[in-house]
């Protein structure tokens, strides 16, 4: 439940953007992640850092997508928020005694010291991978865009209005570029939220066979 809690504004996104396209679905995201941490804040009275993390980053890089018209802010927002994460994980191998998913889950279950440290660094990796991973998806759509502004002289393009818009070729290279802004929005909720979730999962498994065996009834029960 916590795991779909945390993508909450991501699936608001993907509806928003179904129904009314990307400016619109990026206003729904930044309205669902305060009201997230509103709602965090009155019912627990504290916030986890994540979410104002995500947050702060969501309107930074959320607003100039509406500020400026330029989808590219919040098809970058994925690719900081990752190699953020990330780079906090990997740096706190070397610095402290504990590296910091030791620090976060340790109350939870009891593991030796090594394990920590991988089950750091593989979350480390994998969050660079998803941002390289988003912006690899990504960048498809920016050169499509990037060529069809060149061509048309037109920066900001409804891409609805695609046939009222254009003609022949130019539609053609409208509706590739509206194709792969769609791919994006379809990899950041299913992509990105099922790599996670498959995993989460491998790591569940894997730390099951080195969690001692009355941590694990604890957990069974």
């Amino acid at each position: 439940m916590k795991f779909l809690t945390d993508f909450f504004p991501v699936i608001l996104f993907f509806i928003a953007y179904q129904l009314y396209g990307i400016y619109t679905a990026t206003a729904v995201a930044i309205a669902a992640s305060v009201a997230q941490v509103g709602y965090n804040w009155l019912k627990k009275g504290k916030v986890e850092r994540v979410h104002w993390i995500t947050l702060a980053i969501l309107v930074v890089f959320g607003g100039l997508t509406l500020l400026l018209q330029d989808r590219a802010f919040i098809m970058w927002k994925p690719t900081v928020i990752n190699w953020l994460f990330g780079t906090v994980l990997l740096a706190s191998q070397f610095i402290g005694d504990k590296p910091l998913i030791q620090r976060m889950m340790e109350s939870n279950f009891e593991l030796p010291g090594p394990i920590w440290r991988k089950l750091n660094l593989a979350w480390s990796l994998f969050f660079i991978f998803l941002g390289l991973l988003n912006l690899y998806v990504a960048q498809d759509f920016f050169t499509a865009e990037a060529q069809l502004i060149a061509l048309t002289g037109v920066e900001q393009i409804d891409f609805d209005q695609c046939p009222t818009l254009f003609q022949g070729n130019v539609l053609e290279m409208c509706n590739t570029a509206h194709s792969l802004e769609e791919f994006w929005v379809n990899f950041k909720l299913f992509g990105i939220m099922g790599l996670t979730l498959v995993f989460a999962v491998a790591q569940a498994f894997y730390l099951a066979r080195h969690m001692p065996d009355s941590a694990i009834e604890q957990e069974e029960s």
